[in-house]
């Protein structure tokens, strides 16, 4: 059997939701532009038909890999009596000690990972260091930027 991959019950959910989107309209949306582009005639110089196709190879490839990842998904929920202990699906305050900032992210499995929606994936640099500490702790990471430190301000 494959490899299990890590999700959030939050995680394993929206991926579902994309996978029915992407298999019902936006399938139906991209079969159309297809034949819309058809109709246009010759088919070795229509930019349009040549686009169409291009996006439903991109479209079945990403429901490849979303019915692939559900296959496999091991949805993993914060230990009952975690605490103060930081697991997958924790939300974790700490504050920046090189910026001064406090930042609050989630910390998922890797096919969830999106930064920018601080969701940081417990493979990460910062979300290996996170994995197991407690409010209180100190982490270090080493980033492109030298080494960062964190204060963990609470875990939920």
């Amino acid at each position: 059997m494959g490899q299990e991959t890590l999700l959030t019950r939050a995680g394993f959910e929206k991926l579902e939701k994309e996978l029915q989107e992407l298999k019902g309209p936006i399938r139906s949306q991209v079969a159309e532009a297809i034949k819309e582009a058809k109709s246009h005639g010759d088919l070795r110089e229509n930019a349009a038909y040549h686009e169409a196709k291009l996006n439903q190879t991109r479209l079945e490839g990403r429901i490849a890999d979303l019915e692939k990842v559900l296959q496999t998904a091991k949805i993993v929920d914060r230990p009952e009596g975690a605490g103060e202990t930081a697991h997958l699906g924790s939300k974790v305050k700490v504050h920046d000690a090189k910026w001064g900032d406090e930042l609050t992210i989630t910390l998922v499995g890797s096919f969830e990972n999106d930064p920018l929606n601080d969701l940081i994936s417990i493979t990460s640099p910062l979300g290996s260091a996170l994995l197991g500490a407690s409010a209180g702790d100190e982490v270090s990471v080493v980033t492109p930027d030298g080494e960062q430190k964190y204060k963990i301000l609470s875990v939920e």
